[in-house]
């Protein structure tokens, strides 16, 4: 039954692409193109590629290509997808303004050809032995066909260069690498001996076939130049096999911090084989925690397994994680997804760190995290529990962020006794 509802779903989903990309190539190519001439047979191939490159980029990893073939395809290919959210958005709203151009064309052509019409021009009769008489004006047809494609040329071009520019900014706000963002959280069972101990939260890098090496020294001299206490990397860390992206990982080794850097597993690990990347970064020097517990100076650092991992029988464990601690400890707990949230508060969680959302990575992406998500970013409180959420350092599929830019957070914790 899931297969089934799984394949109907595909299958809306495709035929609403189909539909979309159409409706695209008529208002994009068509409309603003010659039949025949190379700008639309440009269009017309590349409304072809472009999807059937996105296709590729989606389904190679998983299809067991080649990584070369995944690197290829993925980056036109993921970029294709988020210049046609916004080349979508941008085309409705200018649908309403291309139609009242047009209109207003086609009310001034019929106004001109009754009221409008130039008065005849009497010509002599051997110039014009069939008729006394012709009207001296232009051909109507070929006017307004030209003025029309002019119409539907500014229109898509102007829509086009919002949806490129605003792609175009997103991207440069990823490859520029995450901002670091300051947040204090106050804990009641916090001694006076840890306030202002800092975490520097790291979630959802994505190292993959379009963020590689580069992308994650970026995000260890980021965290090193906050001098953090401890290091929590709260998951989604790859998209891939070691054997594809152990090199790109690389640079984790140099991740420094006084009390060690730390790993939980996100959902996209169990994608791409959770127990040989939980090996792998033990390799790298950070501390996997599995439904497990560590003691910290002043307070309790936990980590639960993802959700996804319960595919594997592998999931979250609180009982394991939490449950014979002691509660006059702070407990500070790692877990990747949000939603785990009402599990922390009955374990007596104090600060529940997180990533996952993205923040919606790709605006209104937002709202609909706001629907799958208790808290899409930033920090709030559940109970005596508060959660903060961080956007991520990275980015899943398209390297575009819009809306929700990346960041590293450094958490400082406070204590009321200070």
């Amino acid at each position: 039954m899931r297969i089934l509802i799984f394949a109907l779903v595909a299958l809306a989903v495709c035929a609403l692409l189909v539909v979309v990309h159409r409706w695209l190539w008529i208002r994009l190519v068509r409309d603003t193109t010659t039949p025949g001439g190379l700008p639309r047979r440009i269009g017309t191939a590349s409304a072809i590629a472009l999807p059937l490159l996105s296709v590729a980029a989606l389904t190679a990893g998983r299809a067991g290509a080649p990584f070369w073939l995944e690197q290829t395809v993925a980056w036109p290919g993921y970029l294709w997808l988020a210049v046609l959210l916004y080349l979508t958005l941008t085309m409705l709203v200018a649908e309403p303004v291309r139609a009242l151009l047009l209109r207003r064309l086609a009310h001034r052509d019929s106004s001109g050809a009754v009221a409008g019409r130039p008065e005849p021009v009497e010509v002599p009769a051997a110039a014009a032995p069939a008729a006394a008489t012709v009207t001296a004006e232009r051909p109507a047809t070929g006017d307004g066909l030209s003025r029309r494609r002019f119409v539907s040329r500014t229109v898509g071009g102007t829509a086009a260069a919002v949806a490129l520019g605003t792609v175009g900014a997103g991207t440069y706000g990823v490859m520029r690498g995450p901002r670091v963002k300051r947040v204090q959280v106050p804990l009641a069972k916090l001694p006076r001996a840890a306030h202002g101990f800092r975490i520097a939260v790291v979630s959802d890098v994505h190292l993959g076939p379009v963020l590689g090496r580069a992308h994650a020294q970026r995000i260890v001299d980021t965290v090193n130049r906050t001098q953090p206490d401890l290091i929590a990397i709260v998951g989604d860390l790859v998209d891939g096999s070691v054997p594809d992206l152990g090199p790109s990982a690389e640079p984790l080794r140099r991740l420094s911090a006084r009390h060690g850097s730390f790993f939980v597993t996100g959902n996209h690990e169990y994608f791409s084989g959770a127990e040989q990347w939980i090996e792998h970064v033990r390799e790298l020097g950070l501390t996997p925690l599995e439904n497990a517990r560590q003691e910290m100076p002043h307070f309790d650092l936990a980590g639960v397994n993802d959700i996804q991992g319960e595919l594997e029988g592998s999931g979250p464990d609180f009982q394991a994680a939490l449950g014979d601690r002691d509660r006059s400890r702070a407990a500070v707990l790692l877990a990747h997804q949000p939603v785990v949230i009402h599990d922390a508060v009955r374990h007596g969680v104090d600060l529940q760190l997180s990533g996952h959302t993205h923040g919606g990575q790709l605006w209104p992406g937002n709202y609909l995290a706001e629907l799958a998500n208790p808290t899409v970013a930033g920090l709030e409180r559940y109970g005596d529990t508060q959660l903060y959420v961080s956007r991520g350092a990275g980015a899943w599929g398209p390297p575009v962020r819009v809306g929700a830019p990346s960041d590293i957070t450094v958490v400082e914790l406070a204590s009321y006794q200070a």
